[in-house]
């Protein structure tokens, strides 16, 4: 996955992108399928903001939160975007393929 990250007033230091790169990893983890990542980090006076736009073949997921602390705005992103992928994945996946109808089989 290639994960681009900007910031606005503010500057993105190694340990910033490293902290974003370890947390994305966990929603790469849920789904392979993500070809690319883009995250924006933002200062607006006292309120810290991540946010992020996941795209996967056809498709979209955006998420953002904020917080007083980057490190917990950039956690509660990835909960977000995590919850969001694994729904997704859940409507791609067929749940009713193999089964088998019970009330044509009776005697």
């Amino acid at each position: 996955m290639q994960t681009d990250i900007t910031g606005h007033h503010i500057d993105i230091t190694d340990s910033l992108r490293d902290y974003v790169n370890q947390k994305m990893e966990r929603v790469e983890r849920h789904f392979d399928i993500v070809s690319q990542a883009h995250v924006i980090l933002s200062v607006e006076k006292q309120r810290q903001k991540a946010e992020a736009t996941l795209t996967f073949k056809g498709s979209k997921v955006f998420a953002d939160a904020v917080a007083e602390d980057m490190y917990a705005a950039i956690d509660s992103l990835i909960d977000k975007l995590d919850r969001q992928v694994k729904k997704h994945k859940e409507k791609l996946t067929d749940h009713h393929r193999g089964e088998v109808s019970l009330k044509t089989h009776d005697v």
